[in-house]
């Protein structure tokens, strides 16, 4: 079955100056996908407005979840609303609120799925505890439960982030940019995690990145934007040095050791290099060991 259909989505938010052109692209349920490109390629709009954070501009174009048409014509549909808890969404910026403890922070993954006035009045059933404290273990930070989330490090309040959504019980997860602000350590546990609920729970997952060696070690499908179009869908495996060059505009050969290397030597010292690319250049260090 098909978790997630964009056929034709085009998304502009100046006149004349689209983000995103005519995009088609199908994931199937159970699938990791890694979304890769140079910042202002679209990836984070695609990811909104499959999320319904965004509204697809007007035309022949539709966006359709779990079965359902979500937007189309420029327009939400009723199926958006009852299908957001279905959607787990992981921000870049972690969205925790600091002055709460990270227990309550991933107890509101239940929001869509308790009554109202529970969730206004923060009253959780004990089996709703119970799932989000297994969903800190799960991640790691079950020692962490009672702890404000603002004296966390921020690899420690990704997967406090990540425990939400698995709280949440959703059956798709949109990640953002989850790695970009993290040290090499901490993206590597919160990649790690995610892989693990795709292959453990079968969780459909599409992760952007501008890690490359991350897409590279952990997607087994790669989408490639530029200039809010998809110039590569298909497996990391066949992506190649000339990809990634025609992506990003910079020399990929030296990863090879020449740019004769074959695609399948490219991949494997990709994935394998703990250095990496990084197409935005070196990210900000935060150790996931020291709390702020």
């Amino acid at each position: 079955m098909q978790a997630i259909r964009v056929h034709n989505v085009s998304k502009s938010f100046k006149v004349r100056k689209p983000v995103l052109k005519n995009v088609n692209l199908e994931v199937r349920e159970g699938e990791l996908v890694g979304l890769i490109g140079a910042s202002g390629s679209g990836k984070s709009t695609l990811i909104r407005l499959i999320s319904g954070l965004e509204r697809i501009d007007k035309g022949a174009g539709f966006i359709q979840v779990l079965g359902k048409i979500v937007q189309e014509h420029g327009r939400q549909t009723k199926h958006q609303r009852r299908l957001r808890r279905d959607i787990g969404i992981v921000f870049q910026q972690f969205n925790l609120v600091g002055r709460l403890s990270l227990l309550k922070n991933v107890l509101a993954g239940r929001l869509g799925r308790v009554a109202a006035w529970q969730g206004t009045l923060g009253f959780f059933s004990k089996p709703n505890r119970i799932l989000a404290l297994r969903s800190l273990e799960r991640v790691g930070m079950i020692s962490f439960a009672h702890q404000r989330s603002s004296e966390l490090s921020g690899g420690q309040q990704q997967r406090g982030a990540i425990a939400r959504v698995l709280t949440q019980e959703a059956r798709i997860i949109l990640a953002d940019e989850p790695i970009a602000s993290l040290d090499p350590a901490s993206a590597d546990r919160v990649m790690e995690i995610l892989s693990d609920i795709n292959n453990t729970d079968g969780t459909t997952v599409i992760v952007s990145l501008h890690q490359i060696e991350h897409a590279f070690r952990y997607c087994k499908r790669i989408v490639a934007l530029k200039e809010g179009e998809i110039i590569f869908d298909g497996p990391a495996t066949d992506i190649t040095p000339e990809n990634l060059n025609a992506l990003y505009g910079i020399n990929f050969s030296n990863v090879t050791g020449g740019s004769s290397a074959s695609s399948t030597d490219f991949y494997d010292q990709a994935a394998g290099s703990r250095a990496g690319i990084n197409a935005t250049g070196p990210s900000s260090s935060e150790s996931d060991n020291a709390i702020a």
